[in-house]
């Protein structure tokens, strides 16, 4: 094959084609802001809270400045600190095992399946010890762990469980949305996340009004009201124009989860057809895969991504080192322990990936693909 004639070079994610066609709501929600002038905690906070707690099922939702806030908050909230441990997946962002650090406790982890790079589930009993406080499986790329099993373990032992879902809000598992599938469910606005605002924002979901009460307050300073501090807490709240920017987004949200879930198979098709020697991740009968990151498995990715370079197509690596091996967390945990997430992240690629890419561009990327692993004498 031979290959593909490129001159203008792919953009990973296509955010300037969502802008377009969401430009009126989205400056005439921002000049709303702009005009009522109430930058914190503004009236948009608690629409956008009331939309997303429908959206997802869950009866509280409390928006926070980030993802990883969200994380951190929810593990202030259940108590989390000194000499705890917490369950979680070294394949992953740094900032799951970063909010456990910071507050004195342990991250334990346990290795991921080999086909979804997901918690292996399996593994999470024999890591469970009287330290344990909490588990957090992380919803990678856009699909849920195994939860069923998960939340069953957690019972057993009467932890609760923390969905890491800053890549998959919008998912399905089993019919209930990523986000509301445990204890507390924890997602991300950052802008290249499947429903994204134009800075830093996040969210945390719950069926618990105790818990729910605690999040609001550590996330306004741990006041309970103006100036009475009933806890610790932190400056963590998501402001008004972000919150509008993302109910703006919320008008075509559905649209764009359905349009994820066909261009994320189309794409898995034209892979398979075009005979490329890459490797696709599973995703399981039970759930879908909102394709938070398109990615795949390579092999001699360093070079992969040069000739996709060239040809105009962008990559990324999410994620080339797990948690365990980086220089600041590697005495929390051997070396040895996570043998399937080395070779993951030896192996993962991502490629450009919206709901916005055309037919024509996945072509073009997967024809990029084909020609590379040709010019790289894979089979």
């Amino acid at each position: 094959m031979n290959a593909p004639q490129t001159l203008k070079p792919l953009d990973f994610i296509d955010l300037k084609t969502q802008y377009a066609v969401l430009r009126e709501s989205i400056n005439a929600r921002m000049q709303r802001v702009l005009d009522h002038g109430q930058y914190i905690m503004g009236p948009e906070v608690k629409e956008l809270e009331q939309r997303l707690a429908e959206f997802t099922g869950a009866r509280h939702c409390i928006t926070v400045s980030s993802g990883t806030e969200a994380l951190l908050i929810a593990l202030m909230a259940l108590g989390v600190g000194a000499g705890d441990e917490v369950i979680t997946s070294p394949f992953t962002f740094v900032a799951t095992a970063e909010v456990i650090v910071l507050l004195g406790a342990k991250p334990v982890y346990v290795d991921i399946e080999a086909d979804t790079c997901n918690i292996d589930a399996a593994g999470i009993e024999a890591k469970i010890t009287p330290r344990t406080k909490a588990i957090i499986p992380v919803s990678l790329y856009g699909q849920v762990p195994d939860m069923t099993a998960i939340n069953a373990i957690a019972a057993r032992h009467g932890l609760p469980v923390i969905e890491d879902a800053a890549q998959s809000f919008g998912a399905s598992y089993q019919g209930a949305r990523s986000g509301h599938l445990s204890t507390i469910g924890c997602t991300s606005f950052f802008p290249s996340k499947p429903l994204g605002c134009y800075g830093d924002g996040g969210a945390m979901f719950t069926d618990d009004d105790a818990l729910a009460q605690a999040c609001r307050e550590i996330r306004v300073h741990g006041q309970s009201k103006r100036y009475h501090h009933t806890r610790v807490g932190v400056g963590g709240r998501m402001d008004t124009l972000q919150c509008a920017v993302v109910l703006a987004k919320l008008e075509r949200f559905e649209w764009e989860i359905a349009q994820r879930l066909a261009k994320g198979e189309r794409y898995r098709q034209m892979m398979r057809d075009s005979g490329a020697p890459v490797g696709l991740l599973a995703v399981r009968p039970d759930r879908d895969c909102v394709w938070g990151q398109f990615t795949i498995f390579v092999d001699r990715r360093e070079k992969m991504q040069q000739r996709l370079q060239a040809m105009g197509v962008p990559t990324a690596v999410h994620y080339p080192k797990p948690l365990h091996l980086q220089p600041a967390y590697a005495d929390q945990c051997c070396p040895d322990c996570c043998p399937v997430s080395v070779r993951a992240g030896e192996r993962v690629m991502s490629l450009p990936m919206s709901a916005d890419i055309s037919e024509a561009d996945m072509r073009r990327v997967v024809d990029a693909l084909a020609a590379a692993c040709q010019d790289l004498g894979l089979h």
